[in-house]
């Protein structure tokens, strides 16, 4: 499958991009920096700016789906990189005839999510830092996903919890809308989103995400994840 990845040059997308490739895909690798992205056979890259329409039709023409695992900080100001992105990536996507689409969002887009157990995370941790240092960011992804709903693509919200990096793949979860954990490895997130690809399990519904195998440092997540300058 030809897949484009918005995003390939982040932390989930540099793992999202070799796992599609070792799986077999070709991968149109969507980005503003191409000089970060080692060429490989069966990749592309494609320069594009993922909130400019005309950028984005071109870098995905000719693609069978669509995986955006994009990106921002955390920001007191209003943040539009996923609702704008997502305007027009569907609006592509639809011109070109385009269906299947998986968009990472967040756990906290599913208003229900209070992981089991997790008291300190729950009471502490997700006030502070989701509902507050990242409310910016958690309001633009319910609007990327309102955008998205509104569509008639395939779509998917992969929905993962805390994020952190391990170096491989583990017996991660997946969940309708969220899945009942605190925290997400990298390497799960893009193994669940190519599983999900082939497997459709999760059609225009919310797929949650957690890794249960491992835990990182919650310190060191927080910092790197939220506060740490890019």
């Amino acid at each position: 499958m030809r897949i484009a990845v918005f995003g390939a040059n982040g932390p989930t997308g540099r793992h999202l991009t070799d796992q599609a490739l070792a799986a077999g895909h070709e991968v149109v690798a969507v980005t503003r920096r191409p000089g970060s992205l080692t060429t490989r056979p069966g990749l592309t890259v494609a320069v594009a700016d993922a909130t400019d329409p005309v950028a984005v039709d071109a870098a995905i023409r000719g693609t069978d789906a669509v995986l955006s695992v994009l990106g921002t900080r955390f920001s007191k100001e209003t943040i539009s990189t996923y609702s704008a992105s997502a305007t027009a990536i569907t609006g592509a996507m639809d011109r070109h005839g385009i269906k299947r689409l998986l968009a990472v969002s967040s756990s906290i887009a599913d208003p229900h999510w209070r992981p089991t157990g997790a008291h300190f995370f729950n009471h502490v941790l997700d006030p502070l830092v989701n509902r507050r240092l990242g409310r910016t960011l958690h309001e633009d992804m319910r609007r990327m996903e309102a955008v998205i709903r509104r569509t008639d693509l395939d779509w998917t919200f992969v929905r993962p919890s805390g994020l952190f990096e391990h170096p491989v793949v583990t017996d991660y979860q997946t969940a309708e809308a969220s899945a009942d954990g605190v925290f997400t490895a990298r390497t799960d997130l893009a193994s669940s989103m190519l599983r999900e690809l082939e497997e459709r399990r999760y059609v225009r519904t919310a797929m949650g995400v957690i890794t249960t195998a491992v835990k990182p440092n919650i310190a060191k997540l927080i910092w790197n994840e939220g506060v740490k300058k890019k």
